[in-house]
């Protein structure tokens, strides 16, 4: 094939070492292969940096091996032209895996300019999407945390989470408090009820006669102590993204009016996705890039499986709640479509609308994040 780089290099990334191959032109009018292993830390980045400016390299693919490439692409992206290489689609032949293979395979795809790079942007975004993924993970975090307390108001035998949509509302906040002050007596604790619960006493006396001991009242202690505790973490979170978004809020503002994409979901999108879109050639690419599209499995004439591909978790979760959240809202929810669809042995087979049916969603039994 015809060399379309001249000097390139291809690195194997691994948690604790770097195995580099450059290929650059010899003397002969050939090509001269050099392959040499650095380590990760600081000061053999740096090495392996002037290394690759000492064999006058320009461009560099290396594999997106966990979390490990971002130190290495952090120190090399001013100084290269980087190229993030997903190995899943270059993968070699079994038995004839090495890591030196690798950096040479890498190298000599560079060099044909065979390699489609991945998106990485740029630090701005980046450090926004660290801040954004993080506060889904404490949002997920604080659900758990609140599930863990409807498991132990259930140990006790207090039926609360039956007659209250929120337990970790004021009213439902002020009955736990009180429990775990040490008061039982169902008639005081179903007055602590405000607002619309307050039709519910009955039905609330009869909820909170359980079996509540010290065991309880000290497990929900350290629940509310930790739930507080994430409670305030969301809102530095909050307050240092919002200090981080005041370039984008045109974009915020035109993604928050299409129906289903609220202020969290049009961060999340703008995070992910870069909020450049002229990366992308078409709505189509776009989609293809989140995962959001049907796969293709064709063999003689027949399709096989259109499951979609694994992409983006948080994009496409964020994708799919904005989906079904019209859904939601509406007084006649969407019902999935089982009209002349069958599965095996005669039964309905439930049919999801596009881009929605491959996807698995969690749910909390009592948690709203």
């Amino acid at each position: 094939m015809d060399v379309v780089i001249t000097r390139c290099a291809g690195l194997d990334v691994h948690q604790a070492t770097v195995v580099a191959t450059v290929r650059v032109p010899d003397d002969q009018g050939g090509r001269r292969v050099v392959t040499d292993t650095f380590g990760t830390m600081t000061a053999d980045l740096l090495a392996l940096r002037d290394w690759l400016q000492a064999y006058g390299v320009t461009h560099v693919a290396l594999e997106s091996t966990g979390v490990y490439w971002k130190p290495v692409y952090y120190m090399l992206e001013d100084a290269f032209t980087l190229l993030l290489i997903n190995m899943q689609e270059l993968k070699r032949v079994p038995g004839r895996k090495t890591d030196v293979k690798d950096s040479e395979w890498l190298a000599q795809l560079l060099e044909c300019g065979l390699l489609r790079p991945s998106f990485v942007p740029p630090p701005p975004i980046r450090e926004l999407r660290d801040l954004t993924r993080y506060r889904v993970q404490q949002v997920r975090d604080r659900s758990q945390e609140v599930n863990r307390l409807c498991k132990v108001l259930e140990d006790a035998g207090l039926k609360l989470t039956t007659v209250i949509s929120d337990v970790m509302g004021k009213s439902g906040r002020a009955m736990l408090q009180a429990l775990v002050d040490g008061t039982t007596d169902p008639a005081v604790l179903a007055e602590l009820a405000r607002g619309k619960l307050r039709k519910k006493l009955p039905e609330l006396r009869r909820a909170l006669q359980g079996r509540f001991r010290s065991h309880h009242a000290f497990l929900i202690e350290q629940i509310f102590a930790k739930i507080d505790f994430l409670d305030e973490a969301l809102e530095r979170l909050t307050t240092e993204i919002d200090q981080r978004l005041v370039p984008f809020e045109p974009m915020l503002t035109a993604l928050d009016t299409i129906p289903g994409v609220d202020r969290i979901g049009a961060i999340s999108i703008v995070a992910e996705t870069g909020g450049d879109m002229t990366r992308f050639l078409t709505a189509g690419h776009l989609c293809s890039w989140g995962a959001m599209c049907p796969g293709q499995n064709e063999s003689a004439g027949k399709r096989r499986s259109g499951k979609t591909r694994k992409g983006n978790r948080y994009l496409r979760g964020t994708l799919i709640q904005a989906g079904l959240g019209p859904c939601a809202r509406t007084a006649r929810p969407c019902k999935p479509d089982i009209a002349g669809s069958r599965g095996t042995e005669g039964t309905r087979r439930r049919s999801w609308p596009w881009g929605i049916r491959s996807s698995r969603l969690r749910s909390t039994s009592c948690a709203t994040a």
